[in-house]
């Protein structure tokens, strides 16, 4: 009797274990059908957008990677470039085709709409143009920041894409890493309380200054943006998007004081590959930057040709084999920025030529603790008073560069515009950070503080964006 009851009471218990797993299985198929079904309807709404490139320089060509490597998400149908040796290279990437190929943008905006968006990425000085032209052609914008050294054209690019209802988004690539969206959460979580101070130090690398601001493109105010727009309109947005308020005093100090003739080293010449007594024991030296094995950025934008043969001969003839003390460059090689805001925080920002690594660091200071991170590394590292530290690692894409902000900025540039929401973008909240890169141009040139609010409002439509800053 107790054998058949235990055999009974056995395969009952195995019924049962047996059941049980078949529900759980079947449960477990259930949620991941509705899942996966999910999934696909969202995928099927969110179809790849058709991009036009006007500029196929650096910027452009690394976009333009963007939808090599994603091309359900970005396809490439056209480019403009007057430089034939970079459109051609861009149109074998792409297999554009040829009647969608141009030498200039106005031979472009000719055409009848061909696509979806068109991406910018032409020098500083060359954006306000095609912007117009493309958003009256009704085409959604992607441009290289900054905007405009104009603040007026600025706002007047703003203006018409919100005439026109298009997106212009602005390629404040540090916004979308995962670096910053980090600290903008732990700053919103008060993991250190109200924010008091922030200070970003901006390290530019010694060789970038060289090759971007003394030899380069940027190197010129006139020709291109003061360096504190140039390279540090990023920093300013930053500040803007963590601290969420708005600005009513700046004042800038800095100067142009090392890369000049009066400075050149005795036995220096005009030129690294021609005779110079001092090449071997210069930092700056455009051998030691150029002619080595590594030819990604910055090597990679001096030539199309990157053989070592190549890179001697643009060396030998074009701006990047200059020496640095004998350019034509006037914009600062070091500048400090301080800012006030209307909840009473302060903040720095430190741009400096003469650092041996290019990267940011950032620091947040609390009513309730401390935040210090290092892009570069990912690191965040938090401390509330009387706690013990936290430390945060962040993964950004590999894509790109700035930490990710380049996949990021994509990313959403991709999904704004495949899910059509525009509401969730806002032109006149970035170009906020020009006007404060303005002000603080101003500011170190005329050496006095900055009243930012009458700043912001004394250029046509001015008021509309001191009011998107305060809503």
């Amino acid at each position: 009797m107790i054998r058949l009851f235990s055999c009974t009471f056995v395969i009952t218990y195995c019924n049962y274990i047996h059941y049980k797993k078949l529900y759980t299985f079947y449960w477990k198929s259930f949620i991941i059908k509705i899942v996966y079904n999910f999934l696909v309807k969202a995928s099927d709404t969110m179809k790849a957008i058709s991009v036009a490139v006007i500029g196929a320089g650096n910027r452009g060509d690394l976009y333009g990677e963007f939808a090599r490597l994603h091309p359900e998400k970005v396809k490439i149908v056209a480019v403009a470039e007057p430089n034939n040796e970079r459109r051609e290279q861009f149109i074998m990437k792409h297999n554009i085709q040829i009647e969608n190929i141009f030498h200039t943008y106005e031979e472009l905006f000719e055409k009848d709409t061909l696509c979806d968006a068109v991406i910018v990425t032409t020098q500083d000085h060359d954006h306000f143009r095609p912007v117009m032209l493309a958003l009256e052609k009704n085409y959604h914008v992607l441009v290289e920041k900054p905007m405009s050294p104009s603040p007026v054209e600025c706002i007047e690019m703003v203006k018409k894409a919100k005439q026109t209802n298009k997106l212009l988004l602005l390629a404040y690539v540090l916004r979308y890493t995962p670096f910053f969206q980090e600290i903008k959460r732990l700053i919103s979580d008060g993991s250190i309380g109200n924010v008091r101070h922030i200070s970003i130090d901006m390290n530019v690398a010694y060789w970038h200054q060289a090759h971007s601001f003394v030899r380069g493109n940027w190197r010129s105010s006139t020709e291109s943006s003061p360096m504190i727009l140039a390279k540090s309109c990023h920093d300013f947005d930053i500040v803007h998007f963590l601290l969420d308020s708005p600005c009513i005093a700046i004042s800038s100090f800095g100067s142009l004081v090392h890369f000049k003739k009066e400075n050149a080293p005795i036995g220096s010449a005009e030129r690294c590959l021609s005779g110079c007594e001092v090449e071997q024991s210069c930092p700056y030296s455009a051998k030691k930057i150029y002619l080595q094995d590594d030819i990604g950025w910055p090597v990679s934008t001096i030539s199309s040709d990157l053989s070592l043969t190549g890179r001697k001969k643009v060396l030998e003839t074009g701006p990047y084999g200059r020496c640095v003390y004998h350019c034509d460059n006037d914009v600062v090689d070091h500048q400090v920025v301080t800012m006030e805001f209307e909840t009473q925080a302060t903040a720095t920002i430190t741009m400096s030529g003469f650092t041996e690594k290019l990267q940011r660091q950032v620091r947040v200071l609390g009513t309730h603790g401390e935040l210090a991170g290092e892009m570069s590394s990912n690191k965040i590292t938090t401390k509330r008073f009387g706690k013990s530290e936290k430390t945060f690692h962040v993964k950004p894409s590999l894509f790109g560069m700035h930490a990710g902000g380049d996949f990021g900025l994509m990313e959403n540039f991709w999904h704004t515009l495949s899910e059509n929401s525009l509401k969730s973008t806002d032109s006149e909240d970035t170009i906020v950070s020009h006007l404060y890169a303005h002000a603080a141009e101003v500011s170190r040139l005329e050496g006095r503080t900055i009243d930012a609010r009458e700043f912001v409002t004394k250029f046509p439509g001015g008021n509309r964006i001191r009011k998107a800053i305060l809503k």
